[in-house]
């Protein structure tokens, strides 16, 4: 027996997936409660430390905000000349060791009469300070169109200018604080002038960088403009934005968050870090400068001891569970052994030996109420495998018979095309294609006297026998009187008296019925609740304007209005049944009327084969191998007129 099918087999995996399934419940509770606690704390201690270290980054940038508000203050309530300046600059150079450079620049005039522009700047070169006239070493770009000095001026308040690489004098990353000088003081809202101190980022990112967090966790500083100002990647200081990696990646989320951190927002939040390591990461604005202090907890080694923990769990709980399904493999199979020989003399069975015997029942234990089940089923299925052959012979004479009815209803339609070779005045051509073995639909054509040509389409409601047999008596009632009356509407009126007679089932047809006039070209048509037929001159169709009576069958006394039109040579009367335009794909979309009217109008100059062939192969193409749900029957008459 194979493993695979055995109760054995069935008890230990049932109670080892029942063991481990509520061991892994109480496994991945315990684990995820231990990580929701243990993320709660970091969020709290992260924030305490990113806080804690944006105060600490703040306070050095309020610091240097402080003493170039303080120079800039100097200027407004005293008059300098340029000795008293250049030891102004120089002593707060000397007094704020945390400060690169200092300058102060004037707007035309406002220093030295004479002077158009002056900008003195002090710095640091070697250890020592150093002074240079921005004014006279600019280059082709006057200092008044630097950002950190238009800045400031266009907005009258202080202002941070972004890092970048002062190239030159201090060939390093540093940054700008620009405070505008008022003439007159603040409230009379003219500027003077502007007074900057420069503040080396390498202080910053040194201060940054120093934070040690776990085993590989690191603080960044992030920009206005999402500029990364601090990190581990030196490569990627002052080269890369939260957005370029955010693009590089791939990673929208990653973008969003960029952005919720240049608007000066505070969030905790779970991401894979520059370095490619999910990590933890709590982020929280500098204040005086917009820039974002983010603190970064590599995943792995925050949960590293609840991994750990965790794992050792897993391998006791599925030891345990191992030696479980050894007990229970012992218990049950001592419990299974009787079973052995009935499974194999039920394989037997199962292969069609139904005449075997089964092992005699000693006990009214489970096996051996299973056993006389057995020996019941295969009294019952010798009788059902009696009763099912002589249901399929059953079954094949039926499809023989349908066959034979199909056969007939076909020999009772025109098959034979050209019907009336010997007549060149018009060219006709129909088919039936029914949904089962035989069919409602049906048409016909023939002659009421020499001139005159009657075709018709009709559809029977309902489908199958029935339908077909309700088909046959139309049929064979509306060529007799058509062949004997000649008028379209009473045609239909005559038919209908004669279906509606003894009509218990309420079946009911519908029928278009016309009558060409070969020499003129005049069609008589009347309706019986059909599909209007379709009129195709010089390569456009359009729907005959043919008054709808009611179906033939149901309503004894109907009456039929004739109609009429006249066809040119060339024209073409398209017949069909609601099986064309009712065609479905396999998306349940309908063939529809514009789509008829589309084919029909293409094909309408070739023969009226060849507009039914065409018809068929745009159906065949739309439904695409989907069940047809109705009979489909076409007709095509193509008047040539008189030679």
């Amino acid at each position: 027996m194979k493993a695979n099918r055995s109760i054995v087999f069935r008890l230990i995996l049932v109670i080892s997936l029942w063991s481990g399934l509520i061991f892994i419940v109480v496994l991945g509770y315990n684990y995820h409660h231990s990580r929701e606690v243990l993320e709660k704390e970091l969020e709290k201690n992260a924030a305490n430390l990113a806080l804690s270290l944006a105060n600490k980054v703040d306070a050095e940038l309020v610091s240097v905000s402080k003493v170039t508000e303080g120079v800039a203050k100097a200027l407004e309530t005293a008059d300098y000349d340029e000795k008293s300046l250049r030891l102004l600059l120089r002593e707060t150079l000397e007094a704020n060791p945390g400060i690169y450079g200092s300058c102060a620049a004037f707007e035309p005039h406002e220093f030295r009469k004479e002077s158009v522009a002056y900008a003195l700047y002090f710095f640091r070169r070697n250890g020592t300070t150093d002074a240079i006239r921005l004014d006279r070493s600019s280059g082709s770009l006057p200092y008044f169109y630097w950002d950190w000095y238009q800045i400031p001026f266009e907005l009258g308040r202080k202002e941070w200018s972004e890092p970048y690489f002062d190239e030159g004098w201090g060939n390093q990353l540093m940054m700008t604080c620009s405070v505008p000088v008022f003439k007159g003081g603040k409230s009379a809202g003219q500027v003077r002038g502007i007074v900057t101190s420069d503040l080396s980022i390498e202080s910053l990112t040194r201060l940054v960088s120093s934070t040690r967090i776990l085993r590989t966790g690191y603080a960044a500083l992030i920009s206005r403009q999402g500029v990364i100002l601090a990190h581990p990647l030196k490569q990627s200081i002052m080269n890369e934005t939260f957005f370029s990696i955010a693009e590089e990646r791939r990673d929208p989320g990653l973008r969003k968050l960029g952005q919720k951190m240049i608007r000066g927002e505070s969030g905790f939040v779970f991401y894979k870090s520059l370095v490619g390591v999910k990590s933890w990461m709590y982020y929280t604005p500098i204040r005086s400068t917009g820039w974002t202090l983010a603190v970064i907890f590599p995943e792995a080694e925050l949960m590293e001891n609840i991994t750990n923990l965790t794992m050792v769990m897993t391998v006791i709980g599925f030891l345990g569970i191992a030696f479980l399904c050894i007990a229970v493999f012992f218990i049950s199979k001592s419990i299974t052994s009787p079973l052995i020989a009935l499974a194999g003399t039920s394989r037997k069975i199962a292969e069609g030996n139904f005449e075997l015997d089964l092992p005699p029942i000693r006990t009214m234990d489970e096996v051996g109420v299973l056993t006389a089940s057995f020996q019941s089923m295969v009294t019952s299925l010798k009788q059902y495998i009696r009763n099912l052959t002589e249901t399929t012979a059953a079954k094949e004479r039926i499809q023989s018979e349908l066959k034979l009815a199909k056969d007939i209803q076909a020999s009772l339609l025109p098959r034979i095309f050209p019907p009336f070779p010997e007549r060149p005045e018009f060219d006709i051509y129909a088919m039936m294609r029914p949904a089962k073995e035989v069919g409602g639909d049906f048409y016909d054509f023939f002659f009421t006297d020499r001139n005159s040509l009657c075709f018709l389409v009709a559809d029977v409601a309902d489908k199958g026998v029935p339908a077909a047999l309700y088909m046959m008596v139309a049929k064979t009632l509306l060529k007799s009187e058509g062949q004997r009356v000649g008028d379209p509407g009473k045609i239909l009126c005559n038919v209908n008296n004669i279906l509606a007679e003894d009509n218990e089932n309420c079946m009911f047809a519908t029928v278009f019925v016309a009558i060409l006039d070969t020499v003129t070209g005049e069609v008589r048509y009347a309706n019986a609740g059909h599909n209007p037929p379709l009129l195709v001159r010089s390569g456009s169709a359009a729907y005959v304007d043919a008054k709808h009576g009611l179906v033939l069958g149901p309503l004894k006394d109907s009456c039929f209005e004739t109609g009429s039109l006249m066809l040119m040579p060339g024209d073409t009367i398209f017949l069909y049944t609601d099986g064309v335009t009712e065609a479905m794909n396999r998306d349940g979309e309908f063939f529809g009327d514009a789509s008829v009217l589309e084919t029909v109008g293409k094909a309408s100059k070739t023969g009226a084969a060849s507009i039914i062939s065409s018809v068929g192969e745009e159906l065949g193409r739309f439904t695409d191998g989907a069940e047809q749900a109705d009979d489909i029957t076409m007709l095509a008459v193509i008047y040539r007129g008189m030679p």
